[in-house]
């Protein structure tokens, strides 16, 4: 019930604010609209960018040469291969992400050790080229190779750390 009504209820407590401030709430609305949209146009050619290098990565076989590389210190860790597609391109989509972590729910179920350690990988790392894409390009930054640095650095500390956890937790 409190979900339904939390929405409006905002809503509504800023546009009492701005009549009480005598501000133009509509006015100021369409602005902010008319700068989304800028930032919007502004963000295309980094997201065109990154599309792209998602697609050639997955497309040139890297991604099956790493995981041949990883899956035999994955099964001396005592985590499953299978988690590994999850691991490499959580940092770069999070829209693949979410879809393999779908489907190894699907396939092993929730309740499963690969669900389990899928959903804390999930909940564990972020999509760092996606952020450093948007939120760099948005505010004009050029630089970003310690942020990116720091960025992979973190995820790879969140799937370390989800690994070790959920095979402390639930094997």
């Amino acid at each position: 019930m409190i979900s339904i009504w939390l929405i409006p209820s905002i809503i509504l407590i800023v546009l009492v604010t701005a009549t009480i401030k005598k501000v133009p709430s509509y006015e100021v609305f369409v602005e902010g609209s008319k700068e989304g949209i800028q930032i919007a146009i502004t963000l295309l050619p980094f997201l065109l960018g990154m599309m792209v290098s998602i697609a050639i990565f997955q497309a040139s076989g890297a991604m099956g040469a790493i995981l041949k590389v990883f899956e035999p210190l994955m099964s001396m860790v005592g985590a499953p291969a299978e988690i590994l597609p999850l691991a490499l391109i959580r940092p770069i989509s999070g829209t693949a992400a979410l879809s393999m972590t779908t489907e190894l729910i699907r396939t092993f179920g929730p309740d499963s050790f690969i669900g389990q350690l899928a959903s804390v990988m999930q909940g564990s790392t972020d999509t760092t080229l996606y952020i450093i894409t948007v939120y760099f390009g948005a505010v004009g930054i050029k630089r970003m190779g310690d942020a990116l640095k720091v960025g992979l650095l973190a995820d790879l500390v969140g799937i370390i750390a989800s690994i070790v956890i959920v095979i402390i937790l639930f094997s």
